[in-house]
């Protein structure tokens, strides 16, 4: 019995009665009515339609193959990528050293006040000098730092300036040809022949020992060369394909702080420190079966195949970031904000309240049915725009499946978080609009540019106990609980980006939820999740009721 002495099944709280209907359906008709209405779910539409317009455009372009560790990267110009220097110990900065280079021997030199400045042999040369060759080597060519002379680019010592070391000299690591045959040289070369050094110039010379030929390494070779040899286990995994862990007398080039300055620090074959040279280790949750991290040593597995890898890490940031960001921090602010925050003030404004209110109706529940009736609209709406972006997601995404089935339930929870926060929001703005008719809407703005900040405090974040105070809090994190109960296997995708230095997005859009009361079962994390939200719609619901109940209407 109610305190009307009435039975509990006949309580207008505990059954939809027709009063409940005939708000509801007032409310649907006003919002479908209203053009504020049309226009913030149009501009809903649009921001769907552009994601997924950026969306099959990646696609189509594919996931070309990228060089992860930048080992197939040639920095010195030798021909010779780095990876390949790595396993013989030869710099990639220099462009004399590479693999089967030998050693520079000195062996003496012509200074600027000697005075015999003729020489003849079969020698490396560098410095300033006239050449009448009967041999030059050709293919020897150094990088870009090296000063070497290309002799397919020699012109002409012709210049309107006058003559050659006299009146000008060749820029360094050039040489040009003069009217009778000879050169004039300024860098490094091989050559045998005569040579005369001009006056106050300088020139060396010396020979190289030790040569040995390595065919030059493709630097697609270097690119994609290992994938990841995982059998699924825990434990220590992998193997050095390419070798270039496996080498232990060579250094590890640094790069400055963006000021061409570089400096050199020992290789570290067990950079896990495990005690195993060159491997990767792979913790498991012996209860979930799931990866929980990955510490590879340097220059391990560090190249999945992307088509693969890339392909559905890629796949999936996009699903929760639009999930996130367009549905949950766009949408879930941007609709009751425009559609909400007016359901019992703007009845006041017209004068229909008396009328409303006059029927047999409890003040509560004509909030509770406005409520209502606006979540029957936004709804419907995002249920439909997440089940047209499963659809398509679905069919273009990667895999060898037609469909991505297990698409849907993410982009279902998606649509339930979008719902839950679209309900908190609106009670919320609806009871701020009760409190303050004239001025609620700059409260609310500054509410939504609150949880927008704080939504993006839990991106980067989602342990911030400050930003638990906000219901964007909330969703975010429901949204990466039912991630990881769809897709069980995304610890792993994100695990895989920092153990091998991959970039897709994955590891700053997600993570693990943190509200599982401790015991990292995604669904706990649903539960509580769901409950915050939906007992903040309800304290907002209640707290209207409470200052509606006690109004006189004007």
């Amino acid at each position: 019995m109610d305190v009307q002495g009435r039975e509990l099944s006949e309580t207008v709280w505990t059954r939809m009665d027709r009063k409940a209907g005939a708000v509801v359906e007032l409310t649907i008709r006003q919002l479908r009515h209203k053009i504020s209405t049309w226009v913030v779910l149009s501009l809903g539409t649009v921001l769907m339609i552009m994601l997924l317009a950026f969306y099959v455009d990646a696609v189509r372009e594919g996931f070309e193959p990228v060089d992860n560790d930048g080992d197939s990267v040639d920095a010195d110009r030798d021909g010779y990528p780095l990876g390949q220097e790595r396993k013989y110990g030869t710099s990639d900065w220099d462009g004399e050293q590479f693999p089967g280079s030998g050693t520079y021997i000195y062996e003496g030199e012509i200074d600027w006040n000697d005075q015999n400045r003729k020489i003849s042999g079969n020698k490396t040369w560098e410095g300033m000098s006239f050449l009448d060759p009967t041999w030059i080597d050709f293919d020897y060519k150094g990088g870009q730092w090296d000063y070497i002379i290309d002799w397919d680019d020699v012109t002409d010592c012709q210049d309107t300036r006058g003559e050659v070391f006299v009146d000008w000299i060749p820029d360094y690591s050039t040489a040009c040809q003069l009217e009778n045959g000879t050169y004039a040289t300024n860098g490094k070369f091989t050559a045998d022949g005569n040579l005369t050094v001009p006056i106050d110039y300088f020139l060396s010379w010396g020979y190289i020992t030790g040569i040995f030929d390595v065919p030059k390494d493709p630097k697609e070779m270097y690119i994609d060369e290992d994938d990841i040899d995982w059998d699924g286990s825990g434990g220590t995994q992998g193997f050095d394909d390419d070798g270039d862990c496996l080498r232990i007398d060579w250094y590890t080039q640094v790069d400055g702080n963006g000021d061409m300055m570089w400096w050199q620090e020992p290789h570290n074959p067990d950079s896990n420190r495990n005690g195993i040279p060159c491997d990767v280790v792979w913790v498991i949750d012996p209860e979930t079966g799931e990866v929980i991290s990955i510490n590879a040593d340097s220059s391990v597995d560090e190249d999945p195949v992307d088509e693969n890898y890339v392909g559905e890490a890629g796949h999936r940031t996009f699903v929760i970031a639009t999930g996130k960001i367009a549905f949950v921090l766009l949408l879930g602010l941007f609709l009751p904000l425009f559609l909400s925050l007016g359901l019992v003030r703007d009845e006041t404004e017209r004068g229909t309240l008396h009328y409303l209110l006059s029927k047999p109706i409890h003040r509560g529940e004509f909030i509770l049915y406005r409520v209502m009736g606006y979540l029957a609209v936004v709804s419907v709406f995002v249920l439909i725009l997440s089940l047209v972006m499963a659809l398509i997601t679905a069919v273009i995404g990667p895999g060898d499946s037609f469909v991505r089935l297990g698409d849907f339930p993410v982009w279902l929870g998606i649509a339930f978080t979008t719902i839950l926060v679209l309900a908190a929001y609106g009670s919320l703005f609806n009871t701020i609009g009760l409190l303050l008719p004239k001025y609620g809407v700059y409260l609310c703005i500054i509410i939504g540019v609150w949880e927008f900040a704080m939504g993006f405090t839990t991106l980067i974040s989602p342990s911030s106990s400050v930003a638990s105070l906000s219901v964007s809090h909330w969703g975010l994190q429901l949204i990466d609980s039912v991630v990881l109960a769809s897709w069980p296997d995304t610890i792993q995708f994100s695990q895989m980006s920092y153990a091998f230095g991959l970039e897709t997005g994955l590891e700053w859009i997600w993570s693990p939820p943190v509200h599982t009361l401790d015991t990292n079962n995604p669904y706990l994390g649903i539960i509580t999740s769901t409950i915050v939200l939906i007992g903040t719609s309800a304290a907002m619901i209640g707290i209207g009721s409470a200052v509606f109940s006690k109004r006189e209407i004007m």
